[in-house]
């Protein structure tokens, strides 16, 4: 890596470093080695919809999009509180599953399918009842379905909105296609495989969507508690707003994030701040680090 002389590339490469570390992990590195440079197969060919969506910075706006979306299924939000640990944990659990989504992106089948054994072998011991009573599994076709679907459908609307190359028609139902493959993998049942597909799936949850003490909880820990330094909350709820901005109407109703400041500004704060992400990571190899060159 050539020496960095510049005021303006000392800092950039000070961001990169310390969004990649936030994100990937204390092991970060050598996980991003792991999967960049172990050569063979992958599930996803080099410039593939998938390896362009989740390689890009909109992925970070998707990401909170998806969790808030996530939140609002009773027995999954349930799962999450009882053995997540989305307040004792949450840089660990970011770590993980970002390492989940480049693993399975980006690296060898091997490892990929590794990865997902990994999860699904997690999945079968995560089980319980929520706190109406039902009883839930993390490994029920029916909840990894909804997982799936509303992850999917966040890191499209994020990069159709922020992306650095938005993708076409055609090419956002590969993504959708490409994405299912995954889902399946872990045992999601009934994938959709366009977007016309995935907007039926979503709507054919309505009815079992609500917004729980949880998620209620969920929602205020991300958007106005971020386990932050002081200096980070300024651009990180220029990102919040811009994920809430891409929320459906209903959701935001339903988790009352909405603000005049996202409903008035959301759209033009998020895009600036993955700007923000997208020149840090930019930085001497950094967005290679956080995924790779698609």
């Amino acid at each position: 890596m050539p020496t960095v002389t510049s005021p303006v590339e000392r800092l950039r490469a000070r961001v990169g470093d310390a969004l990649f570390t936030r994100v990937a992990g204390p092991g970060g590195f050598e996980a991003r080695d792991r999967i960049h440079l172990t050569p063979g197969p992958r599930w996803f060919a080099p410039g593939s919809p998938i390896r362009r969506v989740h390689a890009d910075s909109a992925t970070f706006a998707g990401g909170l999009r998806a969790l808030l979306l996530q939140s609002l299924h009773p027995l999954a939000m349930a799962g999450v509180a009882g053995h997540s640990g989305y307040r004792g944990d949450p840089w660990g659990r970011l770590a993980r599953t970002s390492t989940f989504l480049a693993t399975t992106t980006f690296a060898t089948e091997e490892h990929a399918q590794e990865m997902v054994d990994r999860v699904r072998a997690v999945h079968d011991r995560v089980r319980g009842r929520a706190p109406d009573g039902r009883p839930y599994r993390a490994s029920d076709p029916h909840l990894l379905t909804w997982v799936h679907v509303a992850e999917a459908d966040s890191f499209l609307a994020a990069h159709q909105r922020y992306g650095e190359r938005p993708l076409t028609a055609d090419e956002a139902d590969e993504y959708v296609a490409q994405s299912g493959r995954v889902a399946r993998a872990l045992g999601a049942e009934a994938v959709p495989e366009s977007v016309a597909e995935l907007s039926a799936c979503l709507r054919s949850y309505r009815d079992e969507l609500v917004a729980t003490p949880e998620a209620l909880d969920t929602a205020h820990f991300l958007l106005r508690e971020p386990p932050l330094p002081r200096v980070a909350r300024g651009p990180y709820r220029l990102l919040a707003a811009g994920s809430v901005a891409l929320l459906p109407v209903w959701a935001r109703t339903e988790l009352g994030v909405e603000t005049w400041f996202s409903r008035a500004l959301g759209g033009p704060a998020g895009s600036l701040a993955v700007r923000g992400v997208r020149w840090g990571l930019g930085s001497a190899g950094g967005r290679e680090r956080w995924a790779s060159v698609a």
